[in-house]
């Protein structure tokens, strides 16, 4: 068997729903080579080699809906396209992902496969793709694999590459609310909340709303003592210093234990707290004053340090540290103890996976541990509890025991600082108790503040901070998004598009539109193209000034980007015309079944976005097209030249819509009610040839400026002015 191949023919990024799927995908051509000949029941050894490796793959249901679904079509046999799907998938999972979509199909070509899975980034997809493949040959070879090892990779290119956890959290919350987001940076946590003008933006746990003003001051610890504490909100007594020596007067002054810190750090980086002797201060001086550009010294607060999160003057969660401290036993070092008594647990960590952090003897450590005696090569004699750091890892969920009135004290700290979001750091004995009552202070007001421990706290249930954030950023029953057609099929896509635009515009829109004519804003082409544009029709969504926006999808885009978009308000479909496209790049086939690209698998893609609570506009004239009218989450417009169609008739029947010809005139059909908008002649896009594609394009465009909601005069007047430059001059003329 060692002769044996997988080799990876073309990869395919679809970075917006496809044939396969709404969200991102990967889609990989895989020439399974001789394996066509050997599915997994006749590769000896092969089903228990690789459920060594992978015992997960347990929990893969497969197409068999049932707990082990996956392990079951081994053992019958299956072929190694498909089980590189799930390997691939499940290495994902391992690395730290949500679960993934998977699906396998056979091309035309014997011994080639479609590959398609869940992409949430191509270097982490394809990283998995390439390790599957490995670990597939060396189960079939009998040959060693290093599974830890592969883990391992995958899992740091999932750090450094996908979302990190505070905002892969707005995001998530984001998405079911069915707010849309846009990753803005590739390997950044730079993210886009809505579409066009209705959009919001997010960095990590900061919003465009978060002030820069409001964040300066944060970074400024004094400045921001001064603020809080000018309408009453308790922080410590201190200064900032200038030396070591003017930190040991500061610390007389207020009177020992002090904490000593940097003006404008943050993440705790170069803070000591609890110091007595002008030696330590001395010590703490010289690393703070390099971690900002001042140091302060101040009275320390006696209790426990806790984090609480505001969000839009609100207190949403709340987390208690905790001490970290390690028991000798009279034979380990201390060095020994940290790493087998607290390092050892699965929740600690060095990615942000990990709710808990490694614990390392740091500068702060050997402050603490010198205190005691010690250092990291000490043994401690049995029985010894030795403290290794006071306040470390915000572990502890506590929301449910803050008192309401630090709850109030800390909102108003946010909301003297300016800032939407923040992180109070207060320390206290009893958060349950009011902070005045036992000497608590707010020490920290920070921007951008971790939501890790509060989506997964060490003990403790996690908290919804990520609703909370998008609730903070949309109002209740606002989506985010704009309005939104997106326009497929074979022939007649670019002026249904160009006349869409014209109505939106009458209707006082800026309307975005890209199309195979390019790309426009309003009345203005910003860039010209001769086909679909997969980053014309994004920078529609990424552009503010955009109230409405008009995207043509042809075939290649769906087949080879995918939409740009994730939901439509409107989608239409003018009709498919098999015979006149040319697909064979992508192995498409006119019909065939379920194991085959079809242009009906490609074309009811824009009509499986429509949003429940938008419309599809589809050709009543073409069976296919029709046929989409099940497949649409919101509802349907007919349109048809023939108000008789006997699709229309059932349509209008059911008491739906469409519009038709009749008598020669562009009509608005509701059930049995009806209204004429223009005869066909008056319409410059239709002119006196009255060609049948050009009396499509404009019942298809009349559909969907009606499904937009558009009035029936913008329609009226966008059909007797648009092309009216390229009209005839008598065609312009009043007719009886």
């Amino acid at each position: 068997m060692k002769n044996k191949e997988i080799i990876i023919r073309d990869i395919i990024s679809l970075r917006g729903p496809s044939i396969w799927t709404y969200p991102p995908s990967l889609e990989a051509w895989v020439d399974i080579g001789e394996f066509e000949d050997y599915p997994s029941n006749k590769l000896p050894g092969f089903t228990e080699r690789l459920s060594a490796w992978l015992p997960s793959l347990v929990t893969h249901r497969c197409n068999y809906g049932e707990h082990g679904g996956f392990l079951r079509r081994l053992n019958e046999g299956t072929w190694i396209g498909h089980v590189l799907e799930h390997v691939s998938l499940e290495l994902m999972t391992l690395g730290g992902l949500p679960d993934g979509f998977g699906r396998t199909r056979e091309t035309t070509t014997r011994g080639v496969y479609k590959l398609a899975i869940s992409n949430w980034h191509d270097e982490v997809t394809r990283l998995a793709l390439d390790l599957g493949i490995e670990l597939i040959l060396a189960a079939v070879n009998d040959q060693p694999f290093d599974m830890a090892k592969a883990t391992e990779q995958i899992r740091r290119k999932v750090d450094r590459k996908y979302l990190g956890p505070s905002t892969a959290a707005i995001a998530n919350a984001a998405e079911a609310r069915g707010i849309p987001h846009i990753r803005l940076l590739d390997d950044g946590n730079l993210v886009q909340l809505g579409y066009g003008a209705a959009m919001r933006r997010i960095w990590t746990a900061e919003s465009d709303q978060t002030s820069a003003i409001a964040e300066t001051i944060s970074r400024d610890k004094d400045l921001t003592k001064e603020l809080i504490s000018s309408v009453g909100v308790p922080v410590p007594e201190g200064r900032e210093v200038d030396s070591a020596d003017d930190a040991w007067d500061a610390a007389e002054d207020i009177g020992v234990p002090v904490v000593v810190k940097p003006t404008d750090g943050n993440h705790g980086r170069g803070v000591f707290i609890d110091l007595t002797t002008k030696e330590e201060v001395a010590k703490a001086y010289a690393i703070a004053v390099e971690e900002g550009s001042g140091v302060l010294v101040e009275r320390s607060i006696q209790g426990i340090e806790h984090r609480l999160l505001v969000v839009g003057g609100k207190l949403v969660a709340a987390n208690r540290s905790d001490l970290i401290t390690i028991s000798g036993d009279g034979q380990a070092t201390v060095q020994q103890l940290i790493d087998s008594q607290i390092n050892i647990d699965p929740r600690r960590g060095t990615s942000e996976l990990h709710p808990l952090s490694i614990i390392k003897i740091d500068t702060a450590a050997k402050i603490e541990l010198e205190r005691q005696g010690l250092d990291a090569d000490s043994v401690p004699e049995t029985g010894r509890v030795v403290l290794i750091q006071r306040n470390a890892n915000h572990a502890f969920d506590c929301t449910d025991e803050v008192h309401p009135d630090t709850a109030d004290v800390v909102a108003l700290a946010a909301r003297v600082v300016g800032l939407d979001i923040a992180g109070i750091d207060l320390v206290c004995q009893d958060i349950s108790q009011p902070l005045a009552e036992q000497g608590g202070a707010i020490v920290e007001v920070n921007a951008g503040p971790s939501l890790l421990m509060h989506i997964k706290p060490g003990i403790g249930k996690p908290r919804p901070v990520g609703q909370a954030i998008v609730n903070n950023l949309f109002a209740e029953g606002i989506n985010g998004r704009v309005p939104l057609v997106g326009i497929t099929g074979t022939h007649g896509k670019t002026p249904v598009a160009k006349f869409v635009a014209h109505l939106v515009y009458l209707s006082g829109k800026h309307a975005g539109l890209a199309c195979a004519d390019g790309l426009f804003l309003g009345r203005r082409q910003v860039q010209k193209t001769t086909a679909g544009n997969w980053a014309g029709a994004r920078r529609l969504l990424l552009n503010r000034a955009v109230d409405a926006a008009i995207i043509e999808n042809g075939a290649e885009i769906i087949l080879g980007e995918g939409l740009a978009y994730d939901r439509c308000s409107v989608g239409v479909v003018t009709n498919v015309v098999p015979a006149d496209e040319k697909l064979e790049r992508w192995d498409v086939q006119p019909t065939g079944g379920e194991y085959y690209t079809t242009h009906r698998s490609i074309y009811r893609t824009q009509v499986d976005v429509v949003l429940p609570s938008g419309h599809a506009v589809l050709n009543a004239d073409d069976e296919m097209v029709a046929s989409f009218a099940e497949l649409c989450d919101g509802k349907v417009i007919f349109f048809s030249v023939d108000r008789n169609n006997p699709v229309v008739a059932a349509h209008l029947a059911a008491g739906e819509r469409a519009v038709c010809v009749v008598d020669g005139r562009i009509a608005l059909l509701t059930g049995q009610e009806e209204v004429r908008l223009c005869r066909l002649g008056d319409a410059p896009m239709i002119g006196k040839a009255k060609q049948p594609e050009d009396v499509a394009a404009a019942l298809a465009g009349v559909a969907a400026g009606w499904a937009m909601g558009l009035s029936k005069e913008v329609i009226k007047t966008g059909l007797k002015t648009y092309g009216i430059e390229l009209s005839d001059p008598a065609a312009l003329l009043p007719t009886k």
